[in-house]
């Protein structure tokens, strides 16, 4: 039923300034309808985030607004539908996505939207410092990823070493995390050792049955190919022929991630990811993670990519949280 408005669509007034009217045809109804969503809600996104109106008539999206978002309006429009065209899903997230890189032009993103290809899924950037990240993933074998929850940090991390593994870049994937979210030593906790870690562990597994076959993941997993294990378990081993990812890392200690940086081993790439704003150490104890970033500042081979607040994707709302303990934390008492 195209068309029709979602329910709560914001209408935005054209700005009378450097005004446009964009008339955008497209070839196939049919991809249309999946591109544009139920009762054009995508439409909606469009418009909330650019500040334009947009409507569907037959096989066109008719735009008017600023110059400029209508220009980023029709280019998200059109490349949205030759992915919809070719049977790929096309959702929110891939709107927000684009849209966020569109207006980011001029910085280190700009040539483009990255992304990561596994066979169950094709997993694009949604912001600039997404795209950033996953080329430095590409790139350097030693990536530090910084920010907020829910950027997208361990996820991306999980997502391109699943891609290596299958195209068998690496041998296995290693995943780890230090365990003192909770407070509690692992020994106190019931059940055998994957029982005891499994909950610290979660975030990864997660992430794991999202990018890859549910089967293939049980398989690895118990075959080691895939070993997900607590920071302690990696001191005295060398990771050769691994994707490495060390998740939560703003909770290691500065022993802790030195010992972990140097298991890095032949043919291996190695990933931290960790939020500085949620360090869960004793008082006094000084986190590895912001310390080994500055140490290794410069060294070949190795790059940092911070995330700040836009770059969160999990919800608007996360979003404004997010904000609002960074601006409460630059406050002076």
């Amino acid at each position: 039923m195209r068309g029709q408005t979602a329910v709560g669509r914001r209408r935005v007034a054209k700005s009378p300034i450097q005004s446009k009217r964009v008339v955008v045809p497209f070839e196939d109804n049919r991809h249309l309808t999946r591109l544009l969503g139920e009762f054009d809600a995508n439409l909606a996104l469009l418009e909330d985030r650019l500040g334009i109106e947009a409507h569907a008539h037959g096989n066109v999206v008719i735009l008017s607004g600023p110059e400029t978002a209508c220009d980023i309006a029709r280019e998200v429009l059109e490349q949205l539908y030759a992915r919809a065209a070719k049977g790929q899903h096309v959702g929110p997230g891939d709107f927000d996505g684009l849209i966020r890189h569109a207006r980011q032009q001029d910085t280190a993103a700009s040539d483009g939207q990255a992304q990561i290809a596994t066979r169950r899924k094709v997993v694009k950037a949604r912001t600039p410092a997404q795209s950033t990240y996953i080329r430095a993933l590409e790139k350097t074998d030693l990536v530090f990823g910084i920010g907020p929850a829910g950027t997208g940090k361990t996820y991306l991390a999980v997502a391109f070493a699943a891609q290596w593994l299958e195209r068998g870049v690496v041998e296995r994937i290693i995943l780890s995390r230090p365990a003192v979210e909770a407070g509690e030593r692992l020994g106190f906790l019931p059940g055998d050792m994957r029982e005891k870690v499994d909950p610290y562990l979660r975030p990864l597994y997660d992430a794991l049955y999202d990018v890859l076959p549910p089967e293939k993941v049980e398989r690895d997993l118990e075959s080691g190919i895939i070993e997900i294990a607590p920071l302690a378990f990696m001191r005295g081993r060398t990771l050769a022929n691994a994707f490495v990812i060390l998740d939560e890392a703003q909770n290691t200690t500065s022993m802790q991630m030195k010992m972990f940086l140097t298991r890095l081993g032949e043919n291996s790439k190695m990933v931290v990811t960790g939020d500085p704003s949620q360090i869960d150490l004793p008082p006094g104890m000084t986190s590895g993670l912001e310390e080994a970033v500055r140490l290794l500042s410069g060294v070949e081979e190795i790059s940092a990519v911070r995330f700040t607040g836009a770059d969160v994707v999990r919800r608007d709302l996360v979003a404004r949280i997010v904000e609002a303990y960074d601006t409460a934390g630059t406050r002076k008492p």
